[in-house]
């Protein structure tokens, strides 16, 4: 693999830029790999890469149905952060976070990690308590968050309006670490690395099925044929539902769209992410300048990718309060992803009953964060065959036991 640097791209200009070669590679599938991975999106090439990176084992195809990041990974509002109020969450999503700030260098690909903070807004009382509790649980999990003043919430974003009629502005949640990076960028650096240990990434081949014997994966069909393998590992976001039912298995999941928006770009004017749980709407700038809004996800179970008018003017409507600004503003795209959710709002990352076989999945509308965090948490439990200290809590056996890691209670939203 060509090293990126600055005198590449010197020694690249004097030829033209001749030189260059493909990120990754597309090879033929060959009948057999160690190791599976269905879904070529965040997490599916984390887990790839991991298990290379950390336990040695490169015989691995990555396979997807579509194009490398053309799901959920491509279509999300990219926002960082691990200031969750279960044990189980924080650790997860504080590794991933961790592991974001040296992503760039270890990759030698730039993902385009920004910190610039992330503030979640009290707009009531309710909040205020809730976010207070956060906090002390983030001071004894080391988790770096504080609750902040509404002066200090104005201080961080100048453009909010904190004496809003139905919903002032009592403080914040703030993680001056949390942010942004550029998703499609996250999951190009790891198929980079992924191609460069030798690992196959296979583009435009579906699962069609999933072939066992005696209770135990022995490899999938596809469109390019069947491929066998040791082990299997089921990451396909919203998809997850139906790869299970081919393995044999049912999921506690539904899958519905979240949709968001990017409006036209403007001059910089907000350096921070703010997130408006009352209302339920959130918003960053991106370094094009566009404003990234996204809201909640649709009320009903649907596999669309598509935008619906009626859910985007609620969204906006509900942030023009709190911005009054952005009611000025003209939508440039909208957009929509199809997330797998569980009724505790956490991700399953757990064997199945099929031996062999692994799946990652019910991350909801917060999947783009966790991605380095669940791509190590998957590969340490594939290499080793049993769940990990970062995913013991988030098996398929909770649910039976009544055992839920409930965030969507605790901290009033997913994201």
């Amino acid at each position: 693999m060509k090293r990126y640097s600055a005198f590449a791209i010197a020694r690249e200009a004097l030829r033209h830029h001749t030189g260059w070669e493909r990120a990754w590679a597309s090879p033929t599938p060959r009948k057999r790999y160690k190791v599976i991975i269905v879904g070529a999106g965040g997490h599916g090439l984390a887990t790839a890469y991991y298990l290379g990176k950390n336990h040695g084992i490169t015989d691995v195809a990555v396979i997807e149905k579509g194009w490398l990041g053309g799901g959920n990974t491509g279509r999300n509002t990219t926002i960082i952060r691990s200031n969750y109020l279960q044990d189980a969450s924080a650790a997860i999503y504080e590794k991933a976070r961790a592991l974001y700030e040296d992503l760039s260098q270890e990759l030698n690909y730039n993902v385009m990690f920004s910190p610039r903070g992330v503030m979640m807004l009290a707009q009531t009382e309710h909040e205020v308590r809730g976010y207070l509790r956060t906090a002390h649980a983030n001071a004894l999990q080391g988790v770096e968050t504080e609750f902040v003043g509404p002066d200090r919430v104005k201080e961080l974003c100048p453009i909010i309006n904190i004496d809003g009629p139905r919903y002032p502005v009592l403080g914040a949640l703030w993680q001056p670490r949390g942010g942004t990076a550029r998703h499609d960028a996250v999951a190009w650096g790891y198929a980079r690395a992924c191609s460069a240990m030798g690992m196959h990434i296979i583009q435009q081949c579906e699962v069609t099925g999933v072939r066992s014997d005696g209770g135990r994966v022995t490899g999938v069909e596809t469109t390019k044929g069947e491929i066998g393998c040791d082990s299997l590992g089921i990451v396909v976001a919203g998809h997850s539902g139906v790869l299970a039912e081919m393995a044999g298995f049912r999921l506690p999941i539904e899958s519905v769209a979240l949709q968001a928006l990017v409006s036209e770009p403007i001059k910089p004017c907000m350096d921070v992410v703010v997130m408006a749980n009352t209302v339920h709407g959130y918003m960053s700038q991106s370094d094009k300048g566009e404003m990234v809004i996204g809201g909640g996800a649709d009320g009903y179970n649907n596999y669309t990718q598509r935008g619906s008018f009626h859910h985007i003017e609620e969204t906006v409507r509900a942030l023009v309060e709190t911005f009054p600004m952005i009611s000025r503003l003209k939508m440039l795209r909208q957009w929509g992803g199809i997330v797998d959710m569980t009724g505790d709002r956490s991700p399953i990352i757990s064997p199945t009953p099929l031996g062999g076989c692994y799946i990652n999945c019910g991350w909801g509308t917060g999947g783009f964060k966790a991605i380095p965090g669940s791509g190590w948490a998957m590969a340490d439990m594939m290499a080793k065959g049993a769940p990990g200290p970062l995913c013991a809590e988030f098996g398929l056996e909770r649910f039976r036991e009544g055992r839920f890691i409930d965030e969507s209670v605790a901290a009033g939203v997913a994201h």
